[in-house]
């Protein structure tokens, strides 16, 4: 993970402020060039993020995304330069998806648990989608189970559509890259634009690999080793679907529903609220 930078001192104010004093700091993670602490005081917690360099730029788009969006409970403030950028938003404490599904994996007795999770994370996806937003980087660890709703995170490359995409976007997660996005992207055609149809092919897979600790794609079965690809290889196998889905089946009436949007065209797929809708027969199966 490397070396954390420097706490930003222009967000010190801010975590004091909401957080009181003294305030308390726990290094998250640190990836790309951007860095997330958990600041916490008694009077509460919130979540900064900084990056500098490459990671500088991010971290100004999430600010500006999260501006744009207007979520009443996420940035609390924002700042920097070119060369360095932060953010603070509350801290949503809850289980990552990833997280909610832990005790599936391990065989234990959580699928109610798990089903109810994904269909709040699906509605939370559908929520985004019918104010004409795209999360475009869907992932297992960025939806947040808290006591108010799943908080969707890491919102850096979300787009609105009618407006230009951002330049630089790469689809995401690649494992979890649509084909047809997939494609695009390495033709070289830019800005690459997300879609609705992509982002509900990033969820599914998201909640396929939750349910089995797998990627939805077998990448054994087609003699590949993912991690001896680049990410442009990677997302040509993926867009050629060379690649078949994966057989690990731990739940085969969960995953039943998820096949058809990741084996499917995009304009065939279901929107988000439609995967809810598909997700509510699991619990009478």
């Amino acid at each position: 993970m490397g070396e954390f930078p420097p706490f930003p001192a222009a967000a010190v104010a801010t975590a004091e402020s909401v957080c009181g004093i003294p305030v308390e700091l726990k290094e998250i993670s640190y990836r790309r060039g951007a860095a997330v602490w958990k600041a916490t005081g008694p009077e509460g917690t919130v979540a900064v993020k900084a990056g500098d360099g490459e990671g500088a730029a991010v971290t100004q788009r999430e600010a500006a995304v999260l501006k744009a969006i207007g979520w009443p409970d996420y940035l609390l403030a924002s700042g920097g330069d070119e060369d360095v950028a932060w953010l603070v938003t509350h801290w949503f404490a809850g289980p990552s998806t990833w997280q909610a599904f832990a005790p599936v994996r391990g065989d234990a007795d959580g699928k109610e648990g798990a089903l109810a999770a994904s269909v709040d994370l699906c509605r939370a996806v559908a929520v985004l989608h019918s104010s004409g937003w795209i999360h475009s980087d869907l992932q297992p660890s960025h939806g947040i189970h808290t006591d108010h709703g799943v908080r969707l995170i890491d919102c850096s490359w979300s787009w609105r559509e009618g407006t230009e995409p951002a330049a630089g976007f790469r689809g995401g997660l690649t494992h979890l890259v649509a084909p047809e996005l997939a494609a695009s992207i390495n033709a070289g055609i830019q800005p690459a634009t997300p879609s609705t149809a992509a982002d509900v092919y990033a969820l599914a897979g998201t909640l396929w690999t939750c349910a089995t600790g797998r990627w939805p794609l077998d990448y054994a079965a087609a003699g590949i080793e993912p991690g001896r690809l680049t990410p442009a290889e990677l997302r040509a196998q993926i867009a050629d679907r060379r690649l078949p889905l994966d057989t690990a089946a731990p739940w085969p009436a969960f995953q039943d529903i998820l096949r058809p949007v990741l084996l499917d065209r995009a304009s065939d797929r279901p929107t988000a609220a439609e995967l809810v809708e598909g997700l509510a027969t699991v619990a009478k199966c």
